[in-house]
């Protein structure tokens, strides 16, 4: 189960969940809340993916940006690291720590077509300014595991790898990354909990091939029953409450 994980930065990187969604002081003189930061951070996941469509970026380069994402703000503020700026930088970052390098200035062409707004138009400098910052912020800890990695492994170990339900598994992992999971648990636990969530809906008895794993159960459970959480209350994700949020955070405390 991805051997090398225990001994990376990632490993050491993760949190316990109660250390993730933390209003930093600067943002609580605006009125910013734990709803507010998790919609943010929701936005701009959202964000990076739209623009990664658009340039035709891998998913695991989007994986890893908006990781690196959500890490910097378990350590700065909304205030100091504008989100409209430090989600695309990320998404440089990671193309290049993912070797799928994209220049700056396709970038910055690609912001300016999705952004209306003249002050968020970024600059080649803004990116590569953040860049610095961002990577200060992560310590220059750059790796990353995915819980695509032993996705593969685990569908064909468990006999649901058809197409039905590598689609599906694939789609839940893909949407771990709207949440914090990949922050507070180890990659190949997510994987589980997808398969697990997989498994239910289709009907699917592997409860022997988990019990083979020897891994706790409870632990997959929980995370499966966040991720199904996530989906009967992304519907309140509304864009007004994000446009709110943000207002918030263009005021002065």
């Amino acid at each position: 189960m991805a051997s090398n994980f225990w001994t990376s930065t990632h490993y050491k990187e993760l949190k316990d969940p109660e250390e993730i969604n933390v209003v930093h002081p600067l943002d609580a003189q605006r009125g910013i809340s734990v709803e507010d930061l998790r919609l943010i951070k929701l936005h701009m996941s959202n964000y990076i993916s739209k623009l990664a469509q658009h340039i035709k970026i891998r998913q695991r380069v989007v994986a890893t940006a908006v990781t690196y994402m959500r890490r910097v703000y378990t350590r700065k503020s909304l205030t100091e690291y504008e989100p409209r700026l430090v989600a695309p930088t990320s998404l440089y970052l990671a193309c290049k720590a993912e070797e799928s390098v994209v220049h700056a200035k396709i970038l910055v062409f690609y912001i300016r077509k999705l952004y209306a707004d003249e002050k968020f138009r970024y600059e080649i400098k803004d990116i590569l300014e953040m860049e610095m910052k961002i990577l200060e912020a992560l310590n220059f800890y750059l790796v990353v595991f995915h819980p695509y990695r032993s996705l593969p492994e685990f569908l064909q170990d468990s006999g649901l790898n058809d197409t039905s339900m590598t689609h599906l598994t694939w789609g839940l992992v893909n949407d771990t990354y709207r949440m914090d999971l990949i922050l507070t648990h180890p990659p190949y636990l997510i994987t589980l909990a997808c398969i697990y969530i997989a498994s239910v809906h289709k009907d699917k008895d592997i409860k022997t091939w988990f019990e083979e794993l020897s891994v706790d159960m409870n632990i997959v459970k929980n995370i499966a029953m966040e991720i199904l959480d996530f989906y009967e209350n992304h519907r309140m994700f509304t864009e007004e409450r994000v446009h709110a949020a943000f207002n918030k955070l263009a005021t002065s405390p």
